[in-house]
C-alpha cells in the first residue's frame, strides 16, 4: 500500500528527520569543534615530574598530574588527593588520608602505594624538584589502602606547602615498563624511558598526542574527580617562542596564550590585535645577573661588589614593564622576605674603590668576563647593559647568546658555567625558603637554578636550620638573616622584581590571573581547569 503525503506532512517529516540527525550528531560529540587553549612554550619539554623543574615542565605537570594538596590564592594548603592530614606533636610525622575513587588516566585507582612509590622514585632519581625533600624524608609508609605516612629526618616547617610540587604517578604502569639493567639497581631505569613519552598521571588533562620535538596535545579527563565541565576540551603546548610566529598565530586565533618569555615590545605589538590583552600580576619573580664566585676574577668579592655598584639599576628596571628594583633575592610579597634589606645603586666611585682592593687590580686585561643571556628569555638588553657598565670601570665583558638547554648543560661544572649569566627565578612554593634553598644551597649547584657556585657550608647550615624551624614567625626571622648573609657575599646582582606577563585572547577566554586572581603557586595560573574558552565568541572574532 502506498501512502501519499501532502506538502505540509512532507515538510514536517523533513523537519523531524533533521532534528533527529542533529540529536544523533550532538550525542556523538561532533556538533561543534572542541574548545582549546593553545599556549606557546619553551622547549624541550619533560613530562616526567621526577625530571624537570623548568616553567614549561611545570605547566605540563599541573595539568597531567595531581598533587596531594593544592594551594589557594593566599598560599594556604587545601585538600586535593588527600582529603585531610594529621601532624604529630613532635612535627616529625605527617599522615595523609586519601580520597577513595580517584582514577589514573588508565582507569586504575590512586592508592597509598602510588604515593609512596612516587616519593621513593623522586628521591632516588634526585632530579627536578626532588632536592626539596632530599635529606628531609626518612621514610614513606603505607598505613592502609588510603592512608600514607611521611616520617621526616628532621622537622620541616614548610613541608605541607611544598607538597603541591609533589606529583603522584601510576606505580603499576611504571613498574610494568621498567627497563633493566639501569642505574637504580633492582628498579632498573625506574621507568624513566617509559615516562618520558607516556601518560602516567591522573590530572584534569591526559595526553592525546605528544610530538617530543614540537608540541604536547592534551585532552580533558572525562573521569576527573573534580568538576571541570566548563574547562577547555583540549590544551596544546606549542614549542615555539618566536615573536613573529606568535603574533601571526594570535591574529589568526590559533594561539590563546603567549609564554612568560615574551619581550615587552613583542607583547605590546601582539596586544594591538583586536580582542587580545596583556595580563600582568605579581608572581614572586626576581630577575638577576648571577656571578660565578669560583672563576676569576669574580672569585674576588671586591670585583663582584664593583660590578654591583657599577650596574645601572634605573635603566635596567625600565627594560621590564611594571617592574621595580629588586631588594635582594626575594620578591617583596614573598612570605619571609625582608623589605628593608640593603639595596645597591649605581655609584661608579664606590665601584672603582672596590676594584682597587682586588687582588687582580692592574691585571684585569688578563681576565675577560663571559656574560651569557638565554635567547629563550628576552634579556639581551640587560646583558648589554652590564657590558657597558663594566666598561665604565675598566672591566671587559663579552656578551654571548645561548639557549636554556645549552646553559643548563654548561651549569654542570664550575669551569663551564660563565662568569655572568642573566636569568630569573620564581619560587616553587610561596615562602622565602623555596628561593633561598633552590638558589643558594649547595644541594642545587650544578643546575641552572644556581650558577653562583657558592658552596658555602655556613649558608647551607643557616638554610637547613630555617627550614627545620616549625614556628612560622621564628622561621621568617631566620630567613631575613639569611638574606643579609647572601647580600654581604654579593654573589648576584639583584636587578628587578618583574611581574608575570602574557598576552591572551581576552575576547573569548576567561583567564583568572588577568583578573588578579592567580593561585599562589608556581605556574598554577596555567592549570586549565580554572580557564574558560567561548568558541562562539572566537568565531565572531574570526569573521571580523
Amino acid at each position: 500500500m502506498v501512502i501519499m503525503l501532502n506538502k505540509k506532512a512532507k515538510i514536517l517529516l523533513i523537519i523531524l528527520f533533521t532534528v533527529g540527525i542533529l540529536i544523533i550528531i550532538s550525542s556523538m560529540g561532533i556538533a561543534s569543534s572542541p574548545s582549546i587553549v593553545r599556549y606557546s612554550s619553551d622547549w624541550p619539554l619533560s613530562i616526567d615530574p621526577a625530571i624537570g623543574m623548568d616553567v614549561q615542565c611545570v605547566v605540563a605537570y599541573i595539568n597531567l598530574f595531581d598533587p596531594l594538596v593544592f594551594l589557594d590564592s593566599k598560599g594556604n594548603a587545601i585538600p586535593h588527593v588527600a582529603k585531610s592530614w594529621d601532624v604529630s606533636s613532635d612535627g616529625f610525622t605527617y599522615t595523609f588520608y586519601l580520597r577513595p575513587g580517584i582514577k589514573f588516566h588508565n582507569g586504575e585507582e590512586i592508592t597509598a602505594e602510588d604515593v609512596k612509590f612516587s616519593m621513593d622514585r623522586l628521591l632516588a632519581i634526585g632530579e627536578g624538584c626532588g632536592y626539596i625533600w632530599l635529606g628531609k624524608i626518612q621514610e614513606t609508609e603505607v598505613v592502609d589502602k588510603y592512608t600514607v605516612k611521611f616520617v621526616l629526618e628532621e622537622t620541616f616547617g614548610p613541608f605541607i606547602k611544598t607538597l603541591y610540587s609533589f606529583y603522584i604517578v601510576n606505580k603499576d604502569l611504571i613498574m610494568a615498563n621498567i627497563e633493566k639493567p639501569g642505574m637504580y639497581g633492582d628498579m632498573g631505569d625506574y621507568g624513566k624511558k617509559y615516562v618520558s613519552s607516556n601518560d602516567v598521571g591522573s590530572g584534569p588533562y591526559m595526553i592525546k598526542k605528544y610530538n617530543r620535538a614540537e608540541y604536547l596535545l592534551m585532552e580533558k579527563n572525562p573521569n576527573y574527580f573534580l568538576e571541570i565541565s566548563s574547562a577547555p576540551d583540549e590544551f596544546k603546548m606549542i614549542g615555539s617562542t618566536e615573536p613573529v610566529l606568535l603574533q601571526t598565530l594570535m591574529s589568526r586565533r590559533e594561539l590563546e596564550m603567549t609564554n612568560r618569555w615574551c619581550a615587552d615590545e613583542t607583547l605590546e605589538s601582539i596586544a594591538k590585535i583586536k580582542g587580545v590583552e596583556i595580563a600582568r600580576w605579581p608572581g614572586g619573580t626576581v630577575t638577576y645577573i648571577a656571578m660565578n664566585t669560583k672563576r676569576p676574577p669574580l672569585d674576588d668579592i671586591h670585583v663582584r661588589k664593583a660590578l654591583a655598584w657599577a650596574f645601572d639599576y634605573d635603566t635596567a628596571v625600565k627594560l621590564f614593564a611594571g617592574s621595580i628594583q629588586a631588594r635582594g633575592p626575594l620578591a617583596l610579597d614573598l612570605p619571609g622576605n625582608d623589605p628593608n634589606c640593603f639595596q645597591y645603586h649605581r655609584d661608579l666611585e664606590r665601584a672603582k674603590a672596590e676594584l682597587k682592593k682586588s687582588k687582580y687590580y692592574g691585571h684585569f686585561d688578563e681576565y675577560p668576563i663571559d656574560c651569557r643571556w638565554n635567547s629563550n628569555i628576552p634579556q639581551e638588553k640587560m646583558a648589554m647593559l652590564i657590558m657597558a657598565n663594566a666598561s665604565d670601570i675598566g672591566l671587559s665583558v663579552n656578551v654571548t647568546e645561548t639557549t636554556w638547554a645549552l646553559f643548563s648543560a654548561a651549569s654542570s661544572s664550575i669551569e663551564t658555567t660563565p662568569q655572568l649569566h642573566s636569568s630569573l627565578h620564581t619560587p616553587y612554593y610561596p615562602e622565602a625558603g623555596s628561593v633561598l634553598q633552590s638558589r643558594y644551597h649547595s644541594i642545587t649547584t650544578g643546575t641552572s637554578a644556581q650558577s653562583e657556585w657558592l658552596l658555602d657550608p655556613v649558608l647551607d647550615e643557616m638554610i637547613d636550620d630555617a627550614l627545620s624551624t616549625v614556628d612560622e614567625n621564628e622561621r621568617y626571622s631566620k630567613y631575613k638573616e639569611i638574606v643579609k648573609y647572601i647580600i654581604d657575599l654579593c654573589p648576584t646582582i639583584f636587578v628587578a622584581e618583574t611581574p608575570e606577563c602574557v598576552a591572551y585572547q581576552a575576547g573569548y577566554m576567561e583567564y583568572p590571573a588577568a583578573k588578579g586572581e592567580p593561585i599562589s603557586a608556581y605556574q598554577y595560573e596555567n592549570c586549565m581547569r580554572f580557564i574558560k574558552v567561548d568558541n562562539e565568541k572566537r568565531e565572531k572574532l574570526l569573521k571580523k
